[in-house]
């Protein structure tokens, strides 16, 4: 290849915001894990970038640093804010539920599933 050859950026606008190009992968996930300091091998691994995607997004991330981490806080509290919502909105729905006979037998059920598999995960830990 050329130097004229076409260069594609790997970090672009969508209708999601900053995102890794041809992904669905926005940069304000990966915040999250450049905040919890992971390394880049742990960001690649879990996202599935390449060398060079993972490389050219950190960069990114090191060079917007400021306007990038303004924008991640707006995204934070629009999902907290939308979350919110919907937990308000479907509280009394999931009381409702709660209250089915059917569901407290699923209920009850699961409970029991639990039970035996935390006394399976105890006597193979005794093994």
């Amino acid at each position: 290849m050329s130097g004229t050859d076409y260069f594609r950026p790997t970090v672009v606008r969508t209708d999601r915001g900053l995102s890794v190009a041809g992904t669905r992968i926005t940069l304000y996930q990966i915040m999250d894990y450049v905040k919890d300091k992971a390394p880049p091998e742990v960001i690649r691994d879990h996202f599935r970038l390449t060398i060079r995607q993972t490389d050219d997004v950190m960069d990114y991330i090191r060079t917007h640093y400021d306007e990038l981490e303004e924008e991640y806080r707006r995204i934070v509290r629009q999902a907290d804010e939308i979350r919110q919502y919907w937990s308000e909105r479907n509280r009394e729905r999931f009381a409702e539920i709660a209250r089915r006979p059917e569901h407290r037998k699923i209920r009850a059920r699961l409970d029991e599933w639990k039970m035996k598999l935390r006394e399976n995960e105890n006597h193979t830990q005794h093994i």
